[in-house]
């Protein structure tokens, strides 16, 4: 019932910047704290931030100072400004709900983040 459309993706020199966006379908998504995950072929996908509905925000590790996640509860959209890119951000990246992982939303396509020089 919840679409998920992941955009934004390119090919970026280390060191440049990325905006995602994240859309969603419904009337539901201001309820819902929401995150940012990757995943790279023939790995797990990877929690890279979440946010709150009320605008907290936790960066993994691995980001944190580069990445900064935000959302706009009236645009239905949720944003991942990545600066400071490095080769091992290289990554489909896809949001989701971060609830309990039975509650996830259907994933969407993901976009693909590629930092090469």
């Amino acid at each position: 019932q919840v679409q998920l459309v992941e955009s934004g993706g390119g090919l970026v020199r280390p060191g440049g910047s990325l905006r995602l966006s994240c859309t969603t379908s419904g009337s539901i998504f201001s309820i819902y704290a929401m995150g940012w995950y990757r995943q790279v072929s023939g790995k797990q996908r990877e929690l890279v931030a979440t946010i709150t509905v009320s605008g907290s925000t936790v960066h993994a590790d691995s980001v944190k100072d580069r990445f900064t996640i935000s959302r706009d509860n009236a645009k239905k959209t949720m944003y991942l400004l990545m600066n400071s890119l490095k080769r091992e951000d290289t990554a489909v990246y896809y949001c989701n709900n971060v609830g309990p992982a039975n509650a996830r939303f259907t994933w969407g396509q993901g976009t693909q983040v590629t930092v090469s020089s």
